[in-house]
C-alpha cells in the first residue's frame, strides 16, 4: 500500500478528495458561490476545492450524462495504465513518448500522469482507490523527476513543455495524491516548478520577455498550486498579483483593454502571439485559468479583488459570445489549432462554454444569469456533438444545474454583425445561419504556422468566408481541414501555384501581408460591409475584395484582379463539405439538376444563380466571366486525406489513417494571368431553389459599382447603400473625400450612418450624401453634418483604429 504522508489516523483518501464538495454550496437564488469550509487552514480547503475542479466532487455515476464522462475517463485511463512500462530500466513510461528526455515527451508523459491520478481519485473508474495504481503513479512521477524534469536541466526544444505543459500536469497530479506524497518528493517536484515557472509575469528562458494572455494566465494557475502545496503564502500572492501583472505596475494585467498586441480589445477582438485571432483557443485558455483561480481563491486571503476583472466578465458576450455558433467555437479565431484531430470546433466550443459555466458560479449575478442563459441554448442546439459528450465530469455538474433549473431560459441565437476591428475578423448572424470572415493586413497575420501545425494553412487569413447552418453542424468539424482542398477555401481568390508546407520546424511564425485595409463598418448592429485588398504571398496577385452583410443575404464583390506568374487565378464561391454518407445533396443551376456523381464537373457561361440543397442558393449578379468566356465552375469529388498531412505536432499530431468526404465547389476561373478582372455574387444560406430563383430575377440588391475606386451596393427595400471606397470617389449618390467603408440607411423614421476607414491612413473623411437632411439627431463626438439638400457628413476617422463612427440623421 502506498504510504499516505499523514500518520494512519488521519482523513481518508475519500474524506480528502470529497473535502471540497463539502466546503462548496452554489446559491441557485443570487448566482454566486459560498464557501462553507472551516477557515483553519485555508491551504488545505484551496487544496481540496483544487481537486474537486479536476474529479467534480460528488456525482451520481449512474446518471447517463455523468456515466458517459466517466466511461470515456475510464477508457482512456485504463488504455494508459494498461501500456504503462513499470519494468525496471525502463527509458520512458510509454514507448510511444521515448526518450523522455524529449521535451515533448515528457510533457505528454506528465498529461498522462493526470489523467491516470484523476480517474483514481473519481470514483466509479476501474483504477479507482486502486493501491496498484497510487504506488505506479507515486513511481512514476520519481522517474521523470530523476531522468528528466529536474532543476537543473537546460531547456530545449519547445519551452511551453517545461514552462507550462510538464508544470501543470505535475501540480494538478500532485493535488490529487497530496495525501500520499511523502514530504521529500513534494518538496522535489515543487522545487523543480519554481526553477522553471517562478512566477507567471517572465518568460524563464528569456526573462526580458514579459508573459502575456494565455500564457499568463496558465502561469498564475501554476504558481497558485505550487504556493498551496508548498505552504507558501508568498507564492500564491505571487500568482493573484500575476493576474493582475502587479510586478510591472499593470502593464500586461490580464484585466484591461489593449489597443494592440495580446489581449482583449474593446471592439471584442482577442489576439495572442502579438498579431493572430485567438479568441478560439488561446482568449478561451486565458478565460479558463483566470476563471479557475478567481474560484479557486475565492473567500481566501488571496481572494482576486482586482476591479478590473470587469473586462474579464464583459468578454463574456463582446468577445466569445459573437464567435460561437450552437456551441461550436468559429474556425476563424482558432489559428493553427484548426489541424488538430483532436480539437475541433466542437472541442473548443465546448471547453470554453465549460469555462463560462465556471465563471458563471462566482460572477455577479446579472452577469451570470445571462450567460447561463446562453449555455442552455448553446447545449440545447447542438445534436450532433452533444455537449455531455464532450464535457468533464465538473463541467457537466455545472451544465445539469442549468439544464434542469427552470428558472434559467435557453437563450436563443445571437443576431447582429459584428466588426473586430482588432483582430480582422467579421461575423454576420442571421436567426438561421452566420457567417465569419477571416481577413488579414499588416497588423494581423494572414496563418500561423509551426511545430508541425497548421501545415496547409496558407490562404485562411486570404478573405476566407465560413459559412454556418444551424442544420449543418458538422460542416467544419467533420474532418474538413484534414479533407478540403487547401487551394480552393470558400471566399478566397488565389494564385493556383503549387505551395510548399509551411510550419514544419520548431517554434511558430506568422505571416503578414503589407495591406493596409482589412475591416470595415457595421450600421445599427444589424448591417455590414468589409473590405480587404489582396496582396498574395509569393505571388504578385492583386486583389480588391468586398462584402456586404444584409438580412438574408450577403453580396461578395471582387475587382481589380490581376497577376503575372503566367497561372489561372481562381475565385470561389463555395467548398462544402457533403460529408460521407447521406443522401446526394442536389445542385441546380439556372433551374436545371446537375449530375450528383462524385467526380462530376461543369462549366455554366452567364449563369444566374446556383442552388445546393441543405445549404441554399448563389446568385451572379453582374457576372463578369461572361465577357471573358470563363464561367462559373463546379465540382462534385471525393476526397481523401488524413490528419498526418496537416499537423505533425509533438502532442497535437493527428492520425495518418485516411479519411474521405465528399465536397461541391463552386468557382469563377478568371484564367492565366487576368488583368483587371472581377467577380460579383450573392450567397443566400438558407433560401429554396425557388427563393433563389426568384431573387436572381427580382434583384433586390443591384450592385452600383464595382471597380478599384468603390465597391458599392444598394438594398432598395431596405433604403440601404452600402460602399467602400477605394480612392475617392462617387458610388451610388455616395462621394467620399477618400478611402473608407460608408452604409447609409434612409426610412421614415430618418437616416442612420456609418462611416470607418479600415485602411486606418485618413484623418479626416467627407461623405455626401444624395439626399437632403435637416439636422442631427445624435452623432458620435467625431461626427459633424453640414445639412442641406446635399448634405457632407464629416468624420474625424484619425486614430480611430478602423473603429465604426455614427450618427442618426433627419
Amino acid at each position: 500500500m502506498p504510504t499516505p504522508a499523514s500518520d494512519s489516523t488521519g482523513p481518508s483518501r475519500r474524506t480528502l478528495l470529497v473535502a471540497g464538495a463539502a466546503a462548496v454550496a452554489v446559491s441557485s437564488a443570487t448566482g454566486g458561490t459560498a464557501w462553507g469550509a472551516p477557515r483553519d487552514d485555508t491551504h488545505d480547503t484551496l487544496l481540496a476545492r483544487a481537486a474537486e475542479q479536476l474529479t467534480g466532487g460528488d456525482f451520481d455515476a449512474a446518471d447517463p450524462d455523468f456515466a458517459a464522462a466517466l466511461k470515456t475517463l475510464d477508457t482512456q485511463a485504463s488504455d494508459w495504465w494498461r501500456q504503462l512500462d513499470r519494468a525496471t530500466g525502463r527509458t520512458a513510461l510509454w514507448a510511444d513518448l521515448s526518450p523522455a528526455t524529449d521535451p515533448g515527451n515528457f510533457g505528454q508523459s506528465y498529461t498522462r500522469l493526470r489523467t491516470l491520478a484523476t480517474a483514481w481519485a473519481t470514483p466509479g473508474t476501474s483504477l479507482s482507490d486502486s493501491e496498484e495504481t497510487a504506488d505506479a503513479l507515486l513511481d512514476a512521477l520519481r522517474f521523470l523527476h530523476s531522468t528528466a524534469y529536474r532543476p537543473g536541466r537546460p531547456e530545449s526544444g519547445n519551452w511551453w513543455f517545461w514552462e507550462i505543459g510538464a508544470p501543470r500536469a505535475l501540480m494538478d497530479t500532485c493535488v490529487l495524491l497530496r495525501a500520499w506524497l511523502p514530504a521529500d518528493d513534494l518538496a522535489a517536484y515543487t522545487a523543480t516548478v519554481a526553477a522553471f515557472c517562478p512566477n507567471p509575469d517572465r518568460r524563464t528562458n528569456s526573462p526580458s520577455l514579459a508573459e502575456t494572455g494565455a500564457n499568463r494566465a496558465d502561469k498564475a494557475v501554476i504558481v497558485a498550486l505550487r504556493g498551496l502545496l508548498a505552504r507558501d503564502a508568498a507564492t500564491v500572492a505571487l500568482a493573484r498579483d500575476g493576474l493582475s501583472d502587479i510586478r510591472d505596475g499593470g502593464r500586461n494585467s490580464l484585466f484591461q483593454y489593449v489597443t494592440s498586441g495580446d489581449g482583449f480589445y474593446e471592439d471584442g477582438s482577442f489576439v495572442q502571439h502579438g498579431s493572430v485571432a485567438y479568441t478560439g483557443t488561446y482568449g478561451s485558455v486565458l478565460l479558463g485559468g483566470t476563471g479557475q483561480l478567481i474560484a479557486l481563491l475565492a473567500d481566501s486571503d488571496w481572494a482576486v479583488t482586482d476591479p478590473g476583472t470587469s473586462v474579464l466578465y464583459e468578454a463574456v458576450e463582446r468577445t466569445f459570445s459573437p464567435v460561437v455558433f450552437d456551441g461550436l467555437m468559429m474556425d476563424a479565431v482558432r489559428g493553427r489549432a484548426i489541424s488538430r484531430e483532436r480539437a475541433r470546433d466542437h472541442d473548443d466550443g465546448a471547453v470554453t462554454l465549460s469555462h463560462i459555466l465556471r465563471l458563471a458560479s462566482g460572477a455577479p449575478a446579472p452577469y451570470a444569469e445571462r450567460w447561463r442563459a446562453l449555455a442552455k441554448g448553446w447545449i440545447r442546439r447542438n445534436k450532433v456533438t452533444p455537449y455531455t459528450g464532450l464535457a468533464t465530469i465538473p463541467a457537466i455538474a455545472r451544465a445539469k444545474a442549468v439544464l434542469d433549473d427552470p428558472a434559467v431560459p435557453a437563450a436563443d441565437r445571437l443576431t447582429g454583425h459584428h466588426a473586430f476591428t482588432g483582430m480582422d475578423r467579421v461575423v454576420h448572424r442571421r436567426p438561421g445561419w452566420a457567417l465569419a470572415l477571416s481577413l488579414s493586413s499588416k497588423r494581423i497575420a494572414a496563418y500561423e504556422a509551426g511545430n508541425g501545425e497548421n501545415l496547409h494553412g496558407w490562404y485562411t487569413g486570404d478573405g476566407m468566408s465560413y459559412l454556418y447552418d444551424g442544420d449543418d453542424l458538422g460542416q467544419f468539424g467533420d474532418a474538413f481541414w484534414a479533407t478540403v482542398d487547401p487551394y480552393r477555401l470558400p471566399g478566397t481568390t488565389v494564385d493556383t501555384r503549387v505551395r510548399d508546407d509551411i510550419g514544419t520546424g520548431g517554434g511558430t511564425g506568422t505571416y503578414r501581408p503589407e495591406n493596409a485595409v482589412a475591416g470595415g463598418a457595421v450600421l445599427a448592429g444589424r448591417y455590414g460591409a468589409a473590405a480587404m485588398e489582396l496582396l498574395a504571398d509569393g505571388s504578385t496577385l492583386r486583389a480588391r475584395k468586398a462584402w456586404f452583410c444584409l438580412d438574408n443575404a450577403v453580396v461578395a464583390l471582387g475587382a481589380g484582379i490581376g497577376a503575372r506568374e503566367g497561372r489561372t487565378v481562381e475565385t470561389v464561391v463555395e467548398n462544402r463539405n457533403l460529408h460521407l454518407g447521406g443522401a446526394v445533396r442536389r445542385l441546380t443551376v439556372d433551374g436545371r439538376g446537375q449530375p450528383g456523381r462524385d467526380g462530376w464537373s461543369g462549366r455554366f457561361e452567364g449563369a444566374r444563380w446556383a442552388h445546393l440543397d441543405g445549404t441554399g442558393g448563389y446568385a451572379f449578379p453582374d457576372f463578369s466571366g461572361r465577357s471573358e468566356g470563363l464561367g462559373l465552375r463546379a465540382l462534385r469529388e471525393k476526397r481523401t486525406g488524413a490528419w498526418r498531412d496537416i499537423n505533425t505536432g509533438a502532442d497535437t499530431g493527428g492520425s495518418a489513417s485516411p479519411v474521405t468526404r465528399r465536397y461541391l465547389t463552386l468557382w469563377f476561373d478568371h484564367g492565366v494571368s487576368p488583368s483587371d478582372a472581377s467577380y460579383a455574387y450573392v450567397l443566400l444560406p438558407g433560401a429554396s431553389a425557388a427563393a433563389t430563383a426568384g431573387w436572381a430575377l427580382a434583384r433586390p440588391v443591384r450592385v452600383l459599382a464595382n471597380d478599384t475606386t468603390a465597391q458599392a451596393v444598394e438594398a432598395r427595400r431596405d433604403g440601404l447603400l452600402a460602399a467602400h471606397f477605394w480612392a475617392p470617389g462617387r458610388a451610388g449618390g455616395l462621394t467620399s473625400s477618400g478611402p473608407g467603408t460608408v452604409l447609409v440607411r434612409r426610412s421614415h423614421r430618418g437616416v442612420s450612418l456609418a462611416v470607418a476607414d479600415p485602411g486606418r491612413t485618413e484623418t479626416v473623411l467627407s461623405v455626401e450624401l444624395p439626399f437632403p437632411v435637416r439636422k442631427i439627431v445624435r452623432a458620435d463626438d467625431t461626427v459633424s453634418v453640414a445639412a442641406g439638400r446635399r448634405p457632407v457628413v464629416t468624420v474625424r476617422v484619425g486614430g480611430s483604429r478602423g473603429r465604426t463612427h455614427s450618427a442618426e440623421l433627419v
